[in-house]
């Protein structure tokens, strides 16, 4: 074995080089390590997208006068009918305790004429309401038409019928809010049909001439029926009776009306009208009248009796368990050309037979498919009027494999159709007030990148073909011949 020799194998001194280059990488390290934990940093101090993005609706704070004093002075409303207890609960009216047609909770004697109430108290805990103008998507004007107007609709001087209108008019000129778009992007929601809004503020008719003013003209109006001859005017649904506040009792109801046992072909919820008005009531309850296999409302449901020419009132139970019992739900005109049973007939699941498309066709057309044979039923009013239709035979005629498919497509429709609960938290089901700011802020969007791109936006078409625009697929721009046309003059 050879002696270790200290002396020949020594130990090489590694360069200056070397120590440079080891120097660098600890440093090319060190800052890439430094950057990747500041961006990590930055990543964990990032704010999450905001879900309002686009979304956010400003609400005016009107005077008390366009809305809080007006309900105030409900009892003015109606000379034959105590109002105010219907403007309880944010409009929903005094809660119902009913089991057997109604939930135990979230059930309400709720009337058509609050829908302004209601709409607003929403409006107060919308998630996406907004103090600053500048970042809304859409501009909320919470004047209650319907109210005013119940209040002075009886004088025959024209000039009194529009005062409160025309002091709305000139109080929204004065704000910065307004003329931002000439209040394009604003909208607001009226508890009547807007044929009641758009008299000629020169001549006579019944109502007033709030839509008629050219700065309502700039604006999109809700109502709970539309006029089909007028391009800002869209409809919403009348408010039913069930207001939820979770998205588990929408489920709970849905699946109770999917599991009912209808006992009978048809039922009519409603009564009487004075021939001259040539709604087809009469006849229907003649054919029911005479059919074992159909059903009409009894005296013990009604709490107002209709005249002849007025709608009666009748006990909320009773009218939903009749039309929870049927397969099919009668809908003739109302008092105008729709009423609120159509909504009532929804939420208990029974399919909707109409006599005339403005009744639902042309109205809903943000809420209800496009196809109407998927959901509904279609008789047109002359057959009836004239008696040249049996009801009973054209039901009959449908195969059950059809009336299932419809039912379930009705079923589906519920939870838009409600008004939930204002306070209810977390939901994530739609509901119709929902879908109304939807699209709304979807048209006021294309408002504003017309404006951007400087022209004016073409989304108001008055006159006979209005309501044909409505039902453009996605993609069409011209309308022509439809369906319906034998229809709209009746």
């Amino acid at each position: 074995m050879k002696p270790f020799l200290w002396g020949r194998e020594r130990c090489v001194r590694p360069s200056r080089i070397f120590y440079v280059a080891v120097l660098l990488s600890v440093v090319l390290w060190a800052v890439i390590f430094h950057s990747t934990s500041l961006q990590s940093g930055d990543d964990a101090l990032e704010p999450p997208p905001d879900p309002c993005a686009g979304r956010y609706v400003y609400m005016y704070d009107l005077p008390p006068r366009f809305n809080a004093d007006l309900a105030r002075d409900c009892r003015r409303m109606s000379a034959s009918t105590d109002m105010c207890r219907h403007v309880v609960n944010d409009g929903f009216g005094p809660s119902i305790t009913d089991g057997a047609s109604l939930p135990d909770s979230g059930a309400y004697a709720t009337d058509q004429y609050m829908l302004e109430l209601i709409f607003h108290a929403r409006m107060r805990q919308h998630e996406c309401l907004t103090a600053d103008p500048a970042a809304a998507a859409a501009v909320y004007v919470p004047f209650y038409a319907e109210f005013d107007l119940a209040m002075t609709i009886d004088n025959s001087d024209m000039s009194v019928r529009n005062a409160l209108p025309r002091d709305l008019v000139d109080w929204l000129a004065r704000r910065a809010e307004w003329r931002a778009m000439g209040g394009r992007d604003h909208f607001l929601l009226a508890s009547r049909p807007t044929w009641d809004l758009l008299c000629d503020p020169n001549g006579g008719g019944y109502g007033n001439s709030l839509m008629t003013f050219p700065a309502i003209r700039n604006m999109t109006v809700l109502a709970w029926e539309a006029s089909p001859r007028h391009g800002n005017d869209f409809a919403v649904p009348y408010p039913s009776h069930f207001h939820p506040s979770s998205d588990a009792q929408v489920v709970a109801w849905q699946s109770r009306m999917r599991g009912l046992e209808r006992q009978r072909l048809w039922c009519f919820a409603g009564g009487p009208r004075h021939e001259s008005r040539k709604t087809g009531r009469n006849q229907i309850i003649e054919q029911c009248r005479s059919s074992s296999r159909c059903a009409l409302l009894g005296k013990e449901a009604a709490t107002k009796k209709p005249g002849l020419y007025t709608q009666g009132e009748y006990l909320p139970s009773h009218a939903m368990r009749l039309l929870e019992s049927a397969e099919f739900c009668i809908q003739p005109r109302g008092d105008s050309y729709t009423r609120k049973s159509i909504f009532d007939t929804i939420l208990a699941g029974c399919i909707p037979v109409f006599l005339h498309p403005i009744s639902a066709y042309v109205q809903y057309t943000w809420y209800l498919p496009r196809d109407y044979k998927t959901y509904s039923v279609f008789i047109p009013q002359r057959d009836v009027l004239d008696r040249n239709a049996s009801i009973e035979e054209v039901l009959t005629k449908i195969p059950p494999a059809k009336v299932a498919q419809m039912r379930e497509e009705v079923i589906r429709l519920i939870p838009t159709v409600m008004y939930r609960d204002p306070a209810a938290k977390g939901m994530k089901i739609k509901d119709a007030f929902d879908i109304a700011v939807e699209r709304v802020i979807d048209r006021v969007a294309k408002r504003r990148r017309a404006a951007a791109e400087g022209r004016e936006c073409q989304d108001s078409v008055d006159g006979y073909d209005s309501w044909k625009y409505d039902l453009l697929e996605d993609g069409q721009k011209e309308v022509g011949p439809h369906e319906f046309d034998p229809y709209m003059f009746m």
